[in-house]
């Protein structure tokens, strides 16, 4: 799992290799020891890639309750955090994928609600780039591409706030 900056300055894209779908899983758990209440992060790639399988690692990471499965049919899943666990703070797993067909996603959106949970929960959308990102000042960016040996790449691009510097014990 190797960690890697690209370019300078505020924007600057963390790429991480993650050869397994277990090193996708630690990852995530990496990962959610940066995150806290409030933060929004916006998952990007193909189908298959492991935007899921990142989320699970996360929502271990965050010690929530339940199994943390994809949201496609539901839309979107809130995972509690567990004591037992070390929970800390909620998950909101939303997947924006099926609402890509709708007259008016963003409307479809606003339905779910999510701004009614995202100051005290972390919110991982899947497909959500350019639907969601209204709903707090700064977000992370994740793009997952999967290669054909099933290695899977990760750009992690901060987007205002102070992402950057927290990205940075990544690097």
């Amino acid at each position: 799992m190797a960690a890697e900056p690209r370019g300078r300055g505020p924007g600057v894209v963390v790429r991480v290799t993650l050869p397994t779908v277990e090193d996708t899983h630690a990852f995530g758990r990496r990962l959610a020891g940066l995150l806290r209440a409030g933060d929004l992060l916006l998952l990007t790639g193909p189908l298959g890639a492991g935007k899921t399988a990142l989320t699970q690692g996360i929502g271990a990471g965050l010690g929530v309750r339940g199994d943390v499965t994809s949201p496609t049919f539901v839309i979107a899943r809130v995972h509690r955090p567990d004591p037992v666990l070390g929970g800390r703070v909620a998950l909101v797993h939303a997947d924006a994928y099926r609402l890509g067909d709708a007259a008016d996603p963003r409307a479809e959106i606003d339905d779910l609600d999510l701004d009614a949970s995202v100051d005290e929960s972390v919110t991982v959308v899947e497909w959500g780039e350019g639907l969601v990102e209204q709903l707090v000042d700064a977000h992370l960016r994740v793009r997952i591409d999967r290669r054909d040996d099933d290695t899977r790449v990760v750009d992690l691009e901060p987007v205002g706030g102070d992402w950057a510097s927290r990205l940075a014990v990544l690097a």
